[in-house]
């Protein structure tokens, strides 16, 4: 199955504008965009066909071509990265059998999270949309509570029945645990990685649907696949000794600099 890699990029987050074009600092001091590390995550991905920044601003289209990368430009209407991923295929005219959205906030995301949702899509041809789920140890938990007490919106969290079928996401931690758990220690919560595999059916349908209570309240763009009756399979990925995080408020910044310098990555 032909595989098509869209990193949606948009200039005028709410939370943090100009986010793509963050620069951040890896384990040997040198500084890359946002956008051209999350461009690169995406391209150490086995068998991917082709890999595009979908974006609506000039700003993150030179930046990215500047780097190497194949753009493309989408409407300025596009609510979420879903819709931009569905107006990329549709610019493109592409005939890829599955369509993965790797948001450009995630530079973190290790080549084997993406190449897992990959294979979970080619063995469940019935799922219409996968999305992978990591476990979270003790720090990560941590630093989900410490964003929510701080009023920072940080990580979304994900429950999902006993075949992996995502019952909720939620920018809350759920489910509640009133337990303290050391740095090292597995918790009963799960993080939502920020990518998703797509049919192209299912892809082309979602701009059509309406927004739904859910997905406005959260601000989650995958509730509007649960709220029209659809299944996300939900796909548990291995840490293998990475850390993820993304970067979702200024804040994160250092944290994710500091995660690079323990990984050693560049």
């Amino acid at each position: 199955m032909s595989v098509l890699i869209v990193i949606p990029a948009r200039y005028a987050s709410v939370r943090y504008p100009a986010k793509p074009l963050a620069e951040l600092k890896g384990a040997s001091g040198q500084s890359r965009s946002l956008i051209q590390r999350a461009w690169e995550a995406a391209s150490a991905v086995k068998g991917v066909d082709r890999v595009v920044v979908a974006t609506d601003d000039d700003r993150i289209k030179h930046a990215a071509e500047a780097f190497g990368a194949d753009v493309v430009m989408t409407p300025e209407s596009c609510a979420n990265g879903t819709e931009r991923c569905a107006s990329a295929y549709d610019v493109l005219g592409s005939d890829a059998e599955i369509v993965v959205n790797l948001q450009g906030d995630a530079p973190l995301t290790p080549a084997w999270f993406v190449e897992d949702l990959i294979e979970a899509m080619r063995a469940t041809p019935a799922a219409d949309i996968a999305t992978p789920v990591l476990r979270c140890d003790g720090r990560a938990l941590n630093g989900f509570l410490a964003d929510r007490k701080a009023g920072r919106v940080g990580g979304t969290t994900a429950v999902f029945d006993v075949n992996m079928r995502a019952m909720y996401f939620s920018k809350e931690v759920v489910p509640f645990t009133s337990d303290t758990y050391p740095n090292e220690a597995r918790t009963p919560v799960f993080h939502h990685v920020g990518v998703y595999a797509y049919r192209p059916a299912a892809l082309k349908a979602y701009p059509d649907w309406p927004v739904g209570p859910l997905e406005q309240l959260e601000g989650l763009e995958q509730l509007r696949f649960m709220e029209q009756g659809g299944t996300v399979r939900c796909v548990e990925v291995q840490p293998k000794g990475r850390q993820f995080w993304e970067l979702n408020n200024p804040e994160d910044v250092p944290v994710i600099e500091r995660m690079m310098q323990e990984m050693g990555i560049e």
